[in-house]
């Protein structure tokens, strides 16, 4: 049996892909009025929403490659601190935190995605067995569930990150959404998370319809 090798970060459960000093300089930033996060635990969502909310900011304009896309959504416990307070807004912060960790102002906006727990959990089966830094390339689904269950896996128990952000879903500051919500009708929630976002990116959506199906098209799975 192989074992991804994790460790015990200040009470965060991280794996060997996360620099200790990078981490906890990220979680003591401290968010600007106008920043935006997109929250969630791994393999809910987080890289879909990124492009999306790319794309509402772009005008339905894709980034050519991730190369480009990254550092305009940094991921804020691997790319650090800077990353954030370098960022050129309008832009969104990437974090995968429960609530009590995540860089918090009530000025700030909040997207948070989830997704059911069984799927999320195959995702990040194949995401650990797919990254040799894990070192789980031979580990098997029921080692992975295992662990999955037990909360020994990157930033910690699923149930527990999103009972962390649930009673904050009716904030005037978070849009909580699920994933399996969003596949269903991109259509109405990118207008949803265009609104959320600022007024006038939902307007322009409404004004300029070949913008949305623009984003629509290039964010679609």
């Amino acid at each position: 049996m192989s074992v991804p090798v994790y460790r015990n970060l200040d009470g965060l459960f991280i794996s060997r892909c996360f620099q200790d000093d990078i981490v906890r300089a990220a979680l003591a930033y401290q968010p600007r009025p106008d920043d935006v996060f997109i929250v969630s635990y791994p393999k809910c969502g987080t890289t879909w929403m990124q492009h999306i909310v790319y794309l509402i900011y772009s005008g339905g304009i894709p980034a050519k490659d991730n190369l480009e896309l990254a550092p305009k959504i940094p991921f804020l416990e691997m790319h650090g601190i800077d990353s954030a307070t370098q960022l050129i807004r309008p832009a969104a912060i990437k974090t995968h935190q429960q609530f009590h960790r995540q860089p918090y102002s009530d000025k700030a906006k909040y997207i948070y995605i989830t997704r059911n727990p069984f799927d999320c959990c195959v995702s990040f089966y194949y995401h650990t067995k797919h990254i040799p830094t894990y070192l789980f390339e031979n580990g098997t689904f029921d080692e992975f569930f295992d662990m999955f269950m037990k909360g020994e896996v990157d930033f910690g128990d699923y149930f527990d990150h999103l009972l962390s952000w649930y009673p904050h879903r009716n904030d005037p500051n978070v849009l909580f959404l699920t994933y399996e919500d969003l596949k269903k009708d991109i259509r109405s929630w990118i207008q949803r998370i265009a609104d959320f976002l600022e007024k006038s990116y939902g307007d322009k959506l409404r004004r300029e319809p070949q913008i949305l199906e623009s984003v629509l098209k290039h964010s679609s799975l």
